[in-house]
């Protein structure tokens, strides 16, 4: 089975070394010539692909020609802002499709949901009506994948940490915070991608799935716990009152997969 992997940065080039040890045949992507050397040297087909110029370039024309696209474009990191991000996927899918692709895996997002939901589950989501304008351009994006005629899954992670990357870096000594008491929906580099990896290896297509871990301490005390850790400056949250929360519940996908956490807790911090 070949899979192409675009955009080998912080989640895809792990995943993409990842799928290699699986026996997979790797493809993937970057948009930075400099990396393409790093991307060979670890045995995966070196391609770069800047969006949307890219695509009429038949220098890239055998990057589609794969089983699974593994689709990681974050607003922001598309070369676009957000308001075109959710167009960004037109032209993407009627490449893939032109090529033959059967299997879309999309990078999405709980950021899809509203700020105040409550326990919420891969149902809870609604056109206009997400936390933030970019989670409502994700969902656009959502829909123009599972639309496109292929077979599509959607895996929505929450904030992403490990490995040199941590929420509590953007905090960190910044002051009167809101949300002190909310909780946070964190998942571990980790586990994302072992969830990717038996996504594919149990044919889990045309779901969608949240993928969060079990643990949702309060923002406060993770992210002073977490600036304690590293030894950086707290972070300083106004007193809130009680208010609205959102927990995403990850009970489909455990169920489904039968998968349990590496990290299930985001308390036990690791570098």
């Amino acid at each position: 089975m070949i899979i192409s992997v675009l955009g080998c940065g912080w989640l895809g080039f792990p995943l993409a070394e990842r799928l290699i040890s699986k026996k997979f045949t790797v493809k993937g992507s970057t948009t930075s010539e400099n990396k393409l050397h790093l991307l060979r040297q670890n045995g995966i087909q070196d391609y770069l692909i800047r969006l949307p110029d890219s695509l009429i370039n038949p220098e890239n024309d055998s990057f589609w020609n794969s089983d699974i696209l593994f689709l990681n474009v974050p607003p922001g990191r598309s070369g676009t802002g957000s308001d075109s991000y959710s167009e960004l996927f037109s032209p993407v899918l009627t490449k893939a499709k032109e090529s033959g692709l059967q299997w879309i895996i999309f990078a999405s997002s709980t950021s899809v949901y509203p700020a105040m939901g409550g326990i919420t589950r891969e149902e809870d989501s609604r056109s206009g009506e997400a936390a933030k304008p970019s989670g409502n351009e994700i969902l656009k994006a959502e829909e123009r994948i599972r639309s496109s005629g292929m077979d599509t899954t959607i895996i929505r992670f929450g904030g992403l940490y490990g490995y040199g990357r941590h929420p509590v870096k953007y905090l960190s000594g910044k002051k009167n915070l809101a949300g002190a008491l909310k909780p946070v929906n964190l998942i571990h580099q980790v586990d994302c991608l072992n969830i990717i990896t038996e996504i594919i290896l149990k044919n889990r297509r045309n779901e969608i799935y949240n993928a969060v871990s079990d643990g949702h301490p309060p923002r406060r005390e993770f992210y002073e716990s977490a600036a304690r850790y590293f030894h950086l400056p707290l972070p300083h949250f106004l007193s809130d009152k009680e208010e609205g929360y959102t927990i995403v519940s990850n009970e489909k996908l455990k169920t489904d997969l039968q998968y349990n956490f590496s990290y299930p807790n985001p308390m036990d911090h690791t570098p």
